[in-house]
């Protein structure tokens, strides 16, 4: 089976819709999303509704979670908080039921999925060598997957040491007898300076991930973010990928 996997769209439509017709090309038998449909970007309802028709499983992220209510704004600070307070007044009620009905958790078979990682599901970031660790640790599958940090990331665990690092666009890895943790990225607020929506292929059955960046009208994004009044640093950093 092969499986393309999203994360962090972050109410960002433009780059959605990018990443979904370059997905057309790829044959995926399934679509899979980490978390953090909306928060920051200006279309959560558009988002939303794209993630409902084409995702067979979809986590919450901590974004979602904060619009739909199930956790408190006081978690968020700065231009972070000023983007959920818009995406409540924002949200519409089908949105807001699609978001209700998920888990910042999952499995499949031969995959354990958390949006932030196993410690917490919803609020820890992978992005070192020890919490990597933890995260093998904490968990039994072969393959771990995480998003929420919007940098893309391919590590494996042989049981005593961790290899890998930060994933490379258009980078090919075959996934051997080890464990494996992998992050698609982010598809609506990328990091790593290199402001294209990252994205993952996970071939199940040959044993490979492949990690892709596919451009999209950032621009665009910019202008509806400026003409929503949600704070001009989350329009500027999409041109930077930061």
């Amino acid at each position: 089976m092969r499986v393309a996997v999203i994360s962090d769209i972050h109410g960002n439509s433009h780059a959605l819709e990018a990443v979904l017709d370059a997905l057309g090309a790829e044959a995926a038998d399934e679509i899979w999303c980490l978390g953090d449909t909306v928060g920051y970007g200006p279309e959560p309802n558009r988002c939303c509704a794209l993630v409902a028709e084409r995702t067979t499983l979809c986590l919450a992220g901590n974004h979602d979670l904060a619009v739909s209510g199930a956790i408190s704004l006081e978690e968020f600070n700065g231009d972070a908080a000023a983007a959920v307070r818009w995406t409540r007044q924002a949200i519409d009620a089908a949105s807001l039921e699609f978001l209700r009905g998920l888990s910042p958790l999952g499995r499949r078979e031969g995959v354990e999925l958390f949006h932030g990682s196993p410690l917490d599901p919803i609020w820890d970031y992978v992005l070192s060598e020890e919490a990597a660790r933890r995260s093998f640790e904490a968990t039994s599958a072969p393959l771990v997957l995480v998003g929420h940090s919007h940098v893309a990331l391919v590590l494996s665990f042989d049981g005593a040491r961790i290899a890998g690092g930060l994933a490379a666009a258009d980078e090919a890895v075959p996934l051997g007898n080890e464990r494996f943790l992998l992050n698609p990225g982010s598809v609506g607020q990328p990091r790593g300076k290199d402001p294209r929506a990252a994205w993952m292929l996970v071939d199940l059955d040959a044993a490979t991930v492949s990690f892709h960046r596919t451009e999209y009208a950032v621009g665009a994004t910019q202008a509806e973010i400026r003409a929503r009044g949600l704070p001009e640093a989350l329009a500027l950093r999409l041109a930077l990928g930061v």
